[in-house]
Formats: C-alpha cells, structure tokens, sequence
C-alpha cells in the first residue's frame, strides 16, 4: 500500500526513518535530519528538506553519499549486489542487459571517471520523464562529463543524486506526475519537426515560417483543439491562439503563453513549456465542465528568437502594434524576403494591424519559461518567481589599430587593435559583477582577414550589457564607454560604436508577482525570487499590461540553447500545479 503524508507526519522519529529507508543510497541522515521539518506540507516540501540536508552537510558527507552509490553496470550489480532500488533503476535503463561491447565500454569509463574524480558517476538513469533513459544517451552523457571541472562534477553527482531520490519518492507515495508527463510529451512530440540541414543531425531547429514551423503551429492548434478550447486559430503573423471562454459573455481574458520558434540547434523546452502548461490547466477545466470568471488566451507565439529574419519578437510585438511594415523587405540567408515567407504561409499580411490587443480586455498576462540559467538548480529548487526581467542594449563596435609584422614590430610601439579589446572585456566581466543582477558579454570577437604573424590592425565585436533596471542598465553602459574610451585613448586607437538594440527593463507588476508567489507557497516550495537575464514574450505585453513570470528548473546545470536543454515531470507538473493555484487566486478576486 502506497505511504501517504498523514502517515509520515504522525509517525514516531524511528517508524519515519524506516517508511523513508532507500530514498538516499545507504545514507539515512539525510532523512533523519530533514524529518526535523514535519509536518511535511507536499512531497516537494520533503523533497527540498532532504536536499538541503545534503547541501548544508559539507564535502566530507557529501562524496560520502556519492560513494555509497554503486557504479552503473559495475562490479555490485554483477556480483547482484545492488539495493533493490538501484537493481529496479539499472533495470529500466537496460543496464542489466548490455552487449559485450556496451559493458566494456561502460567499465573503461567506470575506471577514467574513478581516476580522474575519485568518486563514481551518478545519473538518474530513469530521466526526466521517469521511464528510463535509452543506453546510448547514458553512454553519451558518461562520456561528456568526464570534461566537467571536478568542482562542477561533485554538484553535478549530487543534483542526480535528488533526482534519484525524487523518483523513488513518487514509487513509495504511488504519486505520478500525471499533467507533468503530458506535458513532457508534448513537447518531445513538438521537437520531432526540425529545419532541413538540422533534422539530418537530430537537431532541433525551427524558424520562422519554415516547413517545420508551419508544422509545429498545426501540431499545437490541434492539441489545443483536443483540450477543448473554445476557439483555435492561426493569426496573421503565424502565431497560433487558443481562447477557452469564460462563464459569463463579455468578461475579460487572462492571456499567457510564450513562443514555439527555437534558436539553431537549440532545446526542446524554451518558450514551448510556456505554451503547454496552460494547455494542460484548460483541459483540466473542459473535462470537469468548468468555466471561470474570466476567459483564458494561450497564444503559442510565432517568433520570438530573432533566427531567420533580423526583426524579433514578431509574435508579441503584433499583439501590442509594434509591427513594422519596413519588416516584411527583410531577406533570410536565401535571398526569401519576410513578405514572401508569410504569403507562402497563406498568412494575411493586411490583417496584421487587427491583431492588436486592447489591454481593457484582458486582467493581464503571465509566462511560465525555463530558466535557462543554473541558480534554481544550484540551490536545489525547482521553481522561481521572476521580479523584472532584464534590460539590454547590444552594441556592433570595431576597434581600429595598425596592423603591422608580429615579429618586427616592437611590443611598445605596436597598435594592437584585438588586446585593446580583450582589455575592455576584462574590465566589463569586473564592473558587470560589481552590481551582483548585472550581466556583460563580448560574445562575437573576430579580427578580419588576421594573419598568425600579423599585429592585429582591426577587430569586430559585439557588446551586450544587461540589469534589472533602465537605471542600472545605463550606469553599467556609461562605465564600459568611458573604460572604451580611454583605452583606446591610451593605446592610440580609434574606436566605432553602433547601438543595434535595446530593451526596457520589466519588472513584474507587484499584485501578479504575488500571485505566483502564493502559488508557490501553496505547494509547500520555498518562495525565491529572481530576475530574469533573458528577454521573454513578456516583454512586450509588459507595455500595455501587467505581467509576471514564473521559471522552471532546468537540467544539465540549467543550460538551454542548447541540446541538453531539459527538465523534469516533476518540476512540469508543479509550474502547472501552480499555474492552477494563480487560476484559482484570480477566480476568488473576479467572483462578484
């Protein structure tokens, strides 16, 4: 018979110990320092009390439970000397029936890992979804982190370990993660469509208007339409809107989503959970017959990434009227002006002015979004209320020396355009940190037709300065300006400077960042609020009406644009857990 919560939280200390022996290999301390926190609120609630027993422990006890853990297909599970858990959970993922040269490949990377990090590798081969992962990725996956610094590894060891733990957590509490399953599915059915030239690869890329675009808005029209949305369309700009209508005629809209584009090569997960958590909370509604107060718009949008044509944002900007018309001359890398791409997409150019959405409709809009960072997963939580999301200003710079014989030219009379420009970027790593939320990068440096034996005479790069405030923002743009300036001054260089961009700082509305605050209290997870670096949808419905967001842990140390972008059912199902909790705060504030 399943464990229940009453049942734990009225136990004795020793019978409780006992109902949680196995979560943690060989390591009972970890419960019995976190049952100090009962009554235990929700399974999350204990999940996170174990977690931070481990995370306040220290090194020592740490590489304890690392190697209290057997090796995959390792001696212990040949000899049969694996807990029943581990035996279950190597079963799964086929562990237990390699091929010769699949154990021998397991076993040399067995030894390398042990050598170089003195512990053994960790992996919750029953993944993300719980089912077990495929024998190729956990080889893959073995392989990759052998690279990893030895600092990162531990943490890394330790975050499969809690998710080894959670898993068999679900088995004794017979919980399953019923809408968080689904929505992993769907997305993993969405990634099935990808652009030519990435598919071959397996890589997932979708961009505006492509084939696989068009197909992934059909795919999400009729999903939405089995969810039973009221209304489901495809708009003007490709955006794909699903409207489920309120209990009574004429009441205003909650509108949420994000957007189903992807960068090149990118994840299964940025923007598209966004779009399928609500799906998964309207058809909760239609199959118990439930309206509420207020009408729901999901809006799956069409273009956020900025990939195929340089104008991002298409899908939120159209919502707002910030379309320009001067737009649709814009040509991808084959020449197919953005006018041509939607007219091939039977999309209605003259209706995009109409997509306009008037704000005294609606009560606001919220986004769910995977972090895409990796400060929910270091600190062992599994959600993030967002306080503002960042704002930028991008710059396209050249810096212009003399360029001059490498091996003639003396070190103090040389013009040396690409280290004047790795001076700036140290300075603007330092004076970025300065501020703790502000971020800076020199993400493209390339010096035009340079030559090994050649002083560098030019070099390109980008600037992209981001903070939680315009305020302090612009400060962190005036500092590196001015540090620019004199560098070049001092080197004798010259300097251009184009600004390509810039975005308005957003902060959360105050009421709505309390309302997913609440939800996330509701769920027994501790409340941690963020900023987010990233720019999101949210930005620009931000301009005509409230708006807050809500982040999800990601896996593979939170990393997105990426392939290993990743998260958990369990994580899934508690963002629409507490999707359904803001749903229910927002029905007692319209009830009359």
């Amino acid at each position: 018979m399943a464990l229940t919560l009453e049942q734990l939280n009225a136990a004795s200390s020793a019978e409780a110990l006992q109902l949680l022996d196995g979560l943690y290999e060989h390591s009972p301390w970890i419960a019995e320092q976190a049952l100090a926190q009962r009554p235990f609120r929700s399974l999350a609630h204990l999940q996170h009390a174990m977690a931070q027993a481990v995370r306040t422990a220290g090194q020592d006890a740490q590489l304890a439970l690392i190697r209290a853990h057997p090796e995959l297909a390792g001696k212990a599970m040949v000899a049969q000397n694996l807990t029943a858990e581990s035996t279950n959970e190597q079963s799964k993922a086929g562990l237990t029936q390699c091929t010769p040269e699949e154990f021998d490949r397991i076993q040399a990377l067995n030894t390398a890992y042990n050598e170089r990090f003195g512990f053994p590798f960790i992996l919750a081969v029953r993944g993300p979804r719980g089912t077990g992962l495929p024998k190729r990725e956990i080889i893959d996956t073995f392989a990759r982190r052998l690279d990893n610094h030895p600092e990162f590894e531990l943490a890394e060891a330790l975050r499969n370990i809690h998710r080894i733990a959670e898993i068999r957590l679900n088995d004794k509490f017979a919980a399953e993660p019923v809408l968080g399953n689904d929505v992993w599915d769907w997305q993993e059915k969405l990634a099935e469509h990808s652009d030519p030239g990435f598919a071959e690869k397996g890589q997932l890329t979708v961009t505006y208007l492509t084939d696989a675009h068009r197909a992934c808005a059909q795919r999400i029209s009729h999903w939405m339409r089995d969810c039973g949305f009221d209304e489901v369309e495809i708009d003007a700009v490709g955006n794909v809107v699903g409207r489920y209508h309120p209990a009574t005629e004429g009441a205003r809209y909650l509108i949420t989503g994000s957007h189903y584009d992807t960068v090149r090569n990118g994840g299964k997960y940025d923007g598209r959970l966004g779009i399928f958590v609500p799906m998964a909370c309207v058809r909760d509604l239609h199959r118990a017959g439930r309206r509420l107060p207020f009408g729901i718009e999901v809006v799956g949008f069409a273009e956020e990434e900025g990939q195929r044509y340089k104008a991002t944002f298409l899908g939120s900007g159209a919502l707002i009227g910030d379309f320009n018309p001067a737009w649709l001359d814009q040509k991808d890398v084959d020449g197919v002006t953005m006018r041509a791409a939607m007219q091939h997409a039977g999309l209605c150019i003259d209706d995009i002015p109409k997509l306009q959405r008037d704000p005294a409709q609606y009560l606001g809009f919220i986004e769910v979004h995977i972090e895409q960072g990796p400060v929910l997963n270091e600190l062992d939580l599994p959600l993030g209320v967002v306080t503002s999301i960042n704002g930028s200003v991008r710059f396209l710079c050249e810096m212009i020396g003399t360029a001059s014989h490498a091996g003639t030219t003396p070190m103090d009379r040389r013009r040396d355009a690409a280290v004047a420009v790795a001076e700036l970027a140290l300075y603007v790593e330092q004076r970025a940190a300065q501020d703790g939320d502000s971020v800076g990068t020199i993400g493209q440096l390339q010096v035009p037709a340079g030559s090994i034996n050649v002083v560098p005479g030019r070099c390109q790069f980008s600037l992209d300065l981001r903070a939680p405030t315009d305020a302090q923002r612009d400060a962190l743009v005036s500092d590196v300006k001015e540090q620019l300036a004199k560098i070049a001054a001092r080197r004798g260089l010259r300097y251009t400077l184009e600004e390509s961009m810039r975005a308005a700082a957003a902060p959360s509305a105050p009421a709505w960042q309390h309302h997913w605050e609440r939800a996330v209290d509701t769920l027994g997870v501790p409340v941690f609020r963020m900023p987010s670096g990233a720019g999101h949808d949210a930005m620009k419905l931000h301009e005509i009406m409230p708006q807050a967001m809500l982040f999800v842990r990601g896996l593979n140390s939170g990393i997105s644009h990426n392939p290993l972008e990743s998260t958990t059912n369990n994580d899934i199902q508690l963002a629409v857990d507490a999707f359904t909790q803001v749903l229910r705060q927002l029905a007692e504030e319209q009830q009359p």
